[in-house]
């Protein structure tokens, strides 16, 4: 194997960050779990390799250039090429920074001393995990970013199934995997039409290739199905909720934070290959986001686990994230360079920022089970005073989410907004429509989202403790502390200085479409960025000066203590709080068509009832009533078939025989 090109500083920092993550865990494979010192050691290694990861990445941005480092191996695949662009480094700065917090993290939440039985497994998979994302999005050959997608898939698994003890973590896994391999099949399809495409499995140059015709319209299929599957898209999110749900904490932050965002990457890299894009192309992406958003907030609010809550959310950010590539390729096709740039540089700048927030709600949601031991919302209750550290965090991480000011969530989907109401202003024909649904859409997603962590805040955080355990519950240490701490004040940089980002999403949106760079088109002028630092200050400012009013006005009162009318109770009780599912039985029923909420109802009888029980689930309607019915009728239909697995070695040996010659006759 033979490298050749010239190997810059940045190169060596970006590949000493893939080597040092991906030997991170290897040291303690060696070492005796009870000390603790491999988990320390990995965590060293972790974050060497994350500060030299985040340095080239920052370099690339700074230096605007592309790297390429091309190894001449000995497989018939063409030469592997690997490069950095400002594309490529806008998503290794969260996989690095969300694999330190979490490598940091789990040093409190998943100690060696108490996880002695797969601290190893887990340590080396998650270190293994961080380099594949980082290779991934530096690969310039199918072949090896295959290979890369690979790795990412097993070591995820690894990671997900850490407690493989657990029924549900081995389904859970199951279905990952099955989900992953099969969005992988698509991916070979695709890039196999690629192959055919620009005769060479290195990716071709942007705009390279033309959009028109069946060839390019099956490619777009393909990345869609594949990445969709990784993202999350619905219908295709079916293994998300519970691979998010019962993974241990910091891995279903990095899951959820970088993972996913792979899918995301993957169509935005395929979609600059090509040139006039048919506008049905981002009329299916805006589509598909739309559902995704709205149905993904829909089923989170029907939830009472913490961490299928959150999962759900990423579903719903993953279609925002959706609507504004649909809106970038709405513009290409319009021929409108400022609708591309608002659409795109809201859709990565979203990918940022949910990586930020939603790896910080996931770690906030690890220190309530870390304090109370489970994830059941309506055994909670009361947390904000016994760990005041998590319930901030959590609710910064809850703001963020919910795109209100003066957050980080708050800028991204006010970009797409802009995009929403540029191209409605500006464009005409069929694409119109489809633009103007998308606005109130968003603002739904939004207001859901407040809803549900209204409920998830108020239920968790707020009232009377709903079990001893969340009566006795603890703050976690300074290891699972600082990374939250981290996470919250980028949460608040960027919701108030947004100018700052905004060269870096320019860059990588120029580096997707050369032609921006030249159009003219810039942020400052197509977004109001600097207002949104102005009026995050004068927010902040009215809010300190109403808790400054608020405390003086409650310094200076008397404090009086009186009855009050008890409603027939002698004081209140937590079963006399709101539950998870009573908070949200109203939005439940609306959306019951889409949800099929399963009930189970007091039976009452007699004017001196006895106990009885109520009890609410919301399936997951897509897996449960469509995908599983639909498999086990395919099931039966083709048990037939499964006669052809006899176990005779000599008949396999024919069938492979048959299918070669077939083979050979049809690409004759």
């Amino acid at each position: 194997m033979e490298a050749t090109g010239e190997v810059t500083i940045i190169g060596a920092l970006l590949f000493f960050g893939v080597l040092l993550t991906a030997s991170s865990g290897v040291p303690g494979l060696f070492l005796k779990n009870a000390s603790g010192i491999g988990q320390k050691f990995a965590t060293a290694l972790m974050a060497a390799g994350s500060l030299a990861g985040i340095s080239g990445a920052a370099a690339v941005f700074m230096t605007e250039r592309t790297e390429t480092f091309t190894i001449n191996w000995s497989l018939p695949f063409d030469a592997c090429e690997i490069g950095i662009d400002p594309l490529s480094a806008l998503f290794l700065l969260p996989i690095f920074v969300v694999s330190l917090c979490c490598a940091l993290y789990a040093n409190g939440y998943w100690p060696a001393a108490k996880h002695p039985a797969n601290i190893r497994k887990l340590t080396f998979f998650f270190g293994l995990l961080t380099s594949a994302l980082a290779l991934l999005v530096m690969a310039r050959n199918g072949v090896l970013f295959l290979m890369a997608w690979e790795i990412m898939a097993i070591s995820c698994y690894f990671a997900l199934t850490a407690e493989d003890e657990k029924p549900e973590v081995r389904e859970a896994g199951t279905l990952y995997m099955i989900t992953t391999h099969i969005g992988t099949l698509a991916l070979f399809a695709m890039f196999a039409l690629l192959r055919t495409a620009g005769s060479s499995f290195r990716f071709p140059l942007v705009n390279s290739l033309d959009a028109a015709g069946p060839l390019a319209a099956a490619i777009f299929a393909a990345a869609l199905f594949g990445f969709g599957l990784k993202a999350g898209l619905m219908p295709l999110h079916i293994w998300l909720p519970s691979a998010h749900a019962n993974a241990p904490s910091h891995v279903s932050a990095l899951m959820s934070g970088v993972l996913i965002k792979m899918g995301i990457y993957g169509l935005v890299r395929t979609l600059s290959f090509f040139t006039h894009i048919p506008l049905w192309w981002g009329i299916t992406v805006l589509v598909i986001g739309i559902v995704s958003g709205v149905l993904g907030v829909t089923f989170a609010i029907g939830q009472h686990d913490l961490k299928r809550l959150l999962a759900y959310h990423s579903i719903e950010n993953i279609g925002i994230i959706a609507m504004g590539i649909g809106v970038a390729l709405i513009g290409r096709t319009m021929g409108n360079p400022t609708l591309v740039l608002l659409g795109l540089a809201g859709a990565l700048l979203h990918v940022l920022n949910h990586a930020i927030f939603k790896s910080l709600l996931f770690l906030s949601a690890g220190s309530v089970i870390h304090a109370i031991g489970t994830r059941e919302i309506d055994l909670m209750g009361g947390l904000a005073r016994r760990i005041p550290y998590t319930a901030v965090s959590f609710l910064t991480g809850a703001v963020a989410i919910c795109g209100l000011p003066p957050l980080n969530g708050f800028v991204s989907e006010f970009l797409i907004y802009l995009g929403f109401f540029s191209g409605v202003k500006e464009g005409t024909g069929a694409a119109m429509p489809f633009l103007a649904l998308a606005a109130p859409s968003l603002a739904l997603i939004g207001g859901l989202a407040v809803a549900c962590f209204i409920k998830v805040y108020g239920i968790a955080f707020l009232g009377l403790p709903r079990s001893r355990e969340a009566g006795e519950a603890h703050e976690g240490g300074w290891e699972m502390r600082a990374p939250m701490l981290f996470l919250a004040i980028l949460c608040g940089f960027i919701g108030i200085f947004p100018p700052a980002v905004a060269q870096l999403l320019e860059r990588a949106a120029f580096a997707w479409l050369p032609e921006l760079a030249v159009s003219g088109r810039r942020l400052a002028t197509a977004a109001p960025l600097g207002w949104i630092t102005v009026v995050s200050f004068a927010l902040l400012g009215i809010v300190a000066g109403l808790a400054f009013i608020f405390r003086k006005r409650l310094k200076a009162g008397s404090v009086g203590s009186t009855g009050t009318w008890d409603c027939g109770y002698a004081r209140p009780a937590p079963r006399m709080q709101y539950s998870a599912s009573s908070f949200g039985e109203m939005l439940v029923k609306l959306s019951g068509g889409v949800l099929r909420p399963h009930r189970e109802l007091p039976e009452i009888k007699g004017l001196f009832a006895g106990a009885a029980r109520f009890a609410s689930h919301v399936p997951e309607t897509v897996l449960e009533l469509i995908y599983l019915p639909f498999l086990r009728r395919a099931n039966e239909k083709l048990s037939v078939v499964r006669k052809l697995q006899h176990g005779q070695l000599h008949l396999y040996i024919l069938y492979t025989f048959a299918t070669l010659v077939l083979l050979l006759i049809w690409a004759q």
